[in-house]
């Protein structure tokens, strides 16, 4: 969400979640500092190149943001399983909107293809998982969150700075319109969700006209996408991998992106494509088993390294890597998650928020999107239904609302 590390993108994918180590907000510096910390950081903008009159204009009238705050410092109470996190971001309404959207866009999707040697089913996977086609670009005013974040006594402060610095680079090179540079609560902003820094280094023109707009034009955002793969070592013409069936007594020890063997040797050990079929492929490949050993497996090439960057986590990876073989029409995921709950597509998470607002639940707009209202909704619920309290959204709990 590039979100999404070293490469592009937002919180999670910069670890952000997970490090910020922001303080409480008592101590957190006065609104007066605030002005006194933008001063000093105009100095550094100058060196990096930005006008006066372009930190001026950007940062008038800014304030401190206590809800990037808030955001940056929230802990998730909730750990969601790979089951539900796939669904919600790999079902038949994503499928559809995709190749809808790649018909739309097949000019600028083949140019960049062949431009990058990346296949265009893949950088429209992570322009489906990264803003749902250019649906959902983010909310958050850059230079505020940026500079809230900045000017905060957390220990990525330098890191926001330099963030700060380069979207304010952004503005006056005047590619993207300050009033555009909207995002997520730590930075990422555009169609596929750059880092103000990524974007420097690795967004393109896609569409000739001279500007690098990953904001408004589709163009310019598939083709930094696919230059973003193409500099993380993707191999032209090889797959990122495919579903397998591991044989009894697999040894997990032996599971890992990082444990790459030939694919001979994963054959000698008894593994198969998940129809059973023999393995193919040359190179070095991992198996990954993202639910443990009684769950769907993958074998995963270099290729799936390359998508794995863009959002250090490899659920992240295989939605993308699973979407794309969906949108070029191959099956999804064969075989069964383990559990007896069965995970929710947005269109089902919906149905259920608008029935839990109809007993009188205050959800929010029925959006498909799990929130802690929705959750705590969802425990009550099950509660009066005598169901053990999870706050999971669930097929158990759907079903048991839609039989009243």
């Amino acid at each position: 969400m590039p979100k999404h590390p070293t490469g592009p993108r937002t919180a999670r994918a910069l670890g952000l979640l997970a490090g910020i180590a922001v303080l409480p907000l008592a101590s957190l510096p006065a609104r007066a500092d605030f002005d006194s910390c933008l001063a000093g950081i105009q100095s550094q903008a100058a060196a990096a190149g930005v006008s006066a009159q372009t930190f001026r204009s950007a940062t008038s009238g800014i304030s401190y943001d206590d809800k990037v705050i808030e955001l940056s410092q929230a802990q998730p109470e909730f750990k969601t399983p790979i089951w539900d996190y796939m669904a919600a971001l790999v079902d038949e309404e994503r499928v559809e909107d995709g190749r809808a959207a790649m018909r739309q866009n097949a000019a600028a999707l083949a140019q960049a293809e062949s431009r990058y040697g990346v296949d265009r089913y893949t950088i429209a996977a992570v322009w489906g998982v990264e803003s749902n086609f250019g649906k959902n670009l983010g909310k958050m005013p850059l230079v505020q969150s940026l500079a809230t974040l900045a000017c905060s006594n957390n220990r990525r402060r330098d890191f926001f700075r330099g963030e700060l610095i380069a979207t304010l680079r952004i503005i006056e090179r005047g590619d993207i319109a300050p009033e555009r540079l909207t995002g997520s609560w730590a930075g990422a902003f555009g169609q596929t969700q750059f880092m103000p820094t990524t974007y420097h280094r690795l967004a393109v023109d896609g569409d000739g006209d001279g500007r690098r707009d990953v904001v408004d034009s589709t163009a310019d955002a598939v083709a930094s996408t696919a230059n973003f793969l193409h500099v993380a070592k993707w191999q032209h013409g090889q797959v990122w991998g495919y579903e397998v069936k591991l044989p009894r007594g697999f040894n997990v020890a032996a599971a890992g992106r990082k444990n790459k063997r030939p694919v001979a040797h994963w054959a000698s050990l008894g593994v198969t494509r998940v129809d059973g079929r023999p393995l193919s492929g040359e190179g070095p490949a991992g198996i990954i088993a993202p639910a443990g050993i009684d769950g769907p497996a993958f074998l995963v090439t270099r290729n799936f390294d390359a998508i794995y960057s863009y959002n250090a986590a490899e659920s992240y990876g295989l939605a993308i890597a699973v979407l794309s073989d969906r949108l070029r029409g191959k099956a999804g995921v064969q075989a069964a998650w383990p559990t007896d709950d069965p995970p929710l597509s947005r269109a089902e998470r919906r149905d259920l928020q608008t029935r839990l607002a109809a007993r009188g639940y205050d959800v929010g707009e029925p959006d498909g999107k799990v929130g802690q209202k929705t959750r705590d909704a969802i425990k009550d619920v099950e509660r009066r239904l005598g169901m053990t309290p999870t706050g999971r959204a669930g097929g158990k709990v759907l079903e048991a609302l839609r039989g009243g």
